[in-house]
């Protein structure tokens, strides 16, 4: 067996500013990571997160601090113990399926037993910004069939309001980005009824989530920040109805698909989502978001532009990549 590894920071533009209640992105920063074994190159993408204490140099240390054990023939199971849950060792996790993939002349699929990967509906992000340029934004989203609202605490209901009257058809999940507090959770329950909203994502500080535990929402509740891997689920399952699955959190489909598993066996639902990333951080994610209630995965849809032969957007619904991309021969 001879691998070899290649680790390096890529940079996609974003067409337009993506804001949310944390600041704005501009450039979607990723670390790719390219296994090769006997000609055959398996693919990862992973998005550090300021959020969660990561950057690009760290995540490139990370996995240069297990490049012998991969050369060496590490597998997925070796690097779920050598490398902790992040995009680091999504980059790498997600590449190792892929060289398994390919090496095996199958498709990802096939391997894990389940149905072919088709075309996915997918939410349709408003960031955040005035109640006047959101509903603009969400006119032009009104014939999807979800919508995901990015909201603060500076005037929700105006904001939710806005984009609900511009796109009265779709699904529409609220997202106020671990912005809001239980006080506001509870007064803004009648409101997010009235206007049909689907899902409130994460609209506690991950630190401060307790008084959601026992609580009853009129609308379900998702965990986004707070839920991170299978083994946050126990403490989970009080506070939340959602669990929303980010490889990047999970640090890989290895650990998504366990996340997956714990939060259907705690009977919540799942829901897959996405940072701001290419095509190449999405694919892996359609495996997750085949059993998902919920997909926001419209990451790749914001950029200037994606890598070559990965998913396209339209009316918001995710074609699948080309043959080859990630996760088929």
């Amino acid at each position: 067996m001879l691998r070899t590894l290649v680790a390096r920071r890529d940079a996609y533009p974003l067409a337009t500013p993506f804001r949310i209640s944390r600041g704005v992105k501009t450039l979607a920063e990723v670390v790719t990571v390219e296994i090769a074994e006997d000609g055959v190159v398996g693919r990862g993408e992973g998005v550090p997160y300021p959020r969660y204490g990561e950057n690009v140099e760290g995540a490139l240390a990370a996995i240069e601090a297990v490049r012998g054990a991969l050369q060496d023939g590490a597998d997925r199971a070796a690097i779920q113990r050598l490398m902790p849950a992040g995009a680091a060792r999504n980059a790498v996790d997600c590449a190792l399926w892929d060289l398994e993939v390919k090496r095996a002349g199958r498709a990802v699929t096939d391997i894990l037993g389940v149905a072919p990967i088709g075309a996915t509906p997918t939410a349709m992000t408003v960031g955040l910004d005035t109640p006047e340029k959101m509903a603009v934004a969400a006119r032009a989203l009104a014939g999807v069939p979800l919508i995901k609202i990015k909201v603060d605490r500076s005037d929700p209901e105006a904001q939710i309001r806005a984009v609900r009257d511009a796109a009265p058809g779709p699904r529409v999940i609220v997202d106020p980005n671990e912005s809001w507090t239980f006080a506001e959770v509870e007064r803004l329950q009648a409101l997010l009824v009235d206007l049909q909203i689907d899902l409130l994502e994460q609209p506690l500080p991950a630190d401060a989530d307790e008084a959601l535990d026992g609580y009853t929402p009129r609308v379900p509740i998702a965990a986004d920040e707070s839920a991170h891997v299978a083994g946050d689920v126990a403490a989970l399952r009080r506070k939340y109805q959602v669990i929303n699955i980010k490889l990047d959190k999970t640090g890989g489909l290895t650990g998504a698909l366990a996340l997956a598993d714990a939060a259907e066996a705690a009977g919540l639902g799942v829901m897959t989502g996405s940072m701001i990333a290419s095509s190449l951080s999405i694919a892996p994610a359609l495996i997750v978001a085949a059993r998902s209630a919920f997909v926001d995965l419209d990451g790749p849809l914001w950029l200037s532009a994606d890598l070559p032969g990965g998913v396209c957007g339209r009316d918001g619904v995710l074609s699948v990549p080309e043959p080859g991309f990630w996760g088929t021969p």
